[in-house]
């Protein structure tokens, strides 16, 4: 048998499809999730998507006595930490609320890991920590900076974990910088299913081209892009979980700290995108243009090289087959 891993937030869009990909390649998983923004019934679909048991415990990596409770019971190998709040919009208008959760997710988790002298770790940041780019394609070496307190709370971790390492060269730590992870399981039975208003574009659409919402807004159309709407590196969940796996190998083979971009190197504005999934999916998605959103900002794309070479990581997958996977989910989960 292989590592056994923790997953924090596992039942989550991104956790969940990364569950899939470990316990298929023989991994034990182990997943942490006060299902805040999930369903407990992702537990059972990725059973069903992988015919493998998981381990699952309800509450919040806050609870350090929960978190002592699973090391000592679980024997944990390596930690992969999703648990965060992530829409941009809403740290926006609640920078406390994502300061406190976001930060004190990861302080608990990392003093209970050094108790348990568990120190592998892939840690889920995001492409905001590069702000507003001053060139592109986007370079793991580029300056940090941010334009929104989700982005800063990514940025802050970033930190804590240099910091860290630095303390205690023990410690063995992937920083993964995603970009844009859309598409879904292509069983159907997961995907991006959030419990609110959807923050992000693809489950907007989607609900657009369902008929649950009206119309879709498209935040801006000024940007000095191809066709004024913002650009974005889109990448396929599964591609995206995939860079997880690659990623533990590398901190069970090696004890350092490195950041990696997960991403395809291709940027796809807005109305592409929308075009794209009305073709593929043969629906209409009306849309209005409003006014940009703060924070936001105008292109944004990997430049993957680096994780190729690190990680043996590659994205596979098109934007069409990221189009028609996120709507096979919907369509399926009706």
């Amino acid at each position: 048998m292989k590592e056994k891993i923790l997953i924090t937030g596992g039942c989550g869009f991104i956790g969940s499809h990364t569950a899939c990909v470990l316990l298929e390649s023989g991994y034990e998983v182990v997943i942490i999730d006060n299902l805040s923004n999930s369903k407990v019934e992702v537990i059972d679909k990725i059973k069903k998507i992988s015919s493998k048991e998981v381990t699952f415990y309800e509450g919040d990596v806050c609870d350090k006595k929960l978190l002592k409770k699973i090391f000592k019971q679980e024997k944990i190998d390596v930690v992969i930490h999703f648990a965060a709040f992530k829409a941009v919009g809403e740290s926006v208008k609640l920078p406390l609320k994502y300061y406190r959760n976001n930060l004190d997710t990861t302080l608990s988790l990392l003093e209970v890991m050094n108790e348990f002298n568990c120190k592998r770790l892939v840690f889920s940041s995001s492409a905001t920590v590069y702000g507003s780019p001053k060139s592109l394609p986007i370079k793991e070496d580029f300056p940090l900076s941010t334009t929104n307190p989700y982005g800063t709370t990514k940025l802050m971790i970033e930190q804590i974990l240099k910091d860290l390492a630095k303390s205690d060269p023990t410690w063995s730590i992937a920083i993964l910088r995603y970009f844009n992870p859309i598409g879904a399981h292509e069983s159907g039975l997961i995907g991006e299913n959030p419990n609110d208003i959807p923050n992000n574009l693809m489950p907007y659409i989607v609900k657009v081209a369902n008929k649950e919402l009206e119309i879709l807004s498209i935040f801006g159309s000024d940007y000095d892009t191809k066709d004024g709407t913002g650009v974005r590196d889109y990448i396929h969940v599964m591609d995206l979980a995939k860079g997880h796996e690659k990623a533990i190998e590398k901190v069970l083979a090696e004890t350092k700290i490195d950041c990696y971009n997960l991403g395809t190197g291709e940027g796809y504005s807005v109305l592409e995108l929308v075009e794209t999934f009305k073709r593929v999916n043969n629906v209409d998605v009306p849309y209005k243009i409003v006014e940009r959103r703060p924070g936001d900002i105008a292109a944004c794309y990997a430049d993957p090289t680096y994780a190729y070479k690190e990680l043996g990581f590659k994205a596979e997958r098109g934007i069409e087959e990221m189009c028609k996977d996120a709507y096979h989910f919907v369509e399926k989960n009706k």
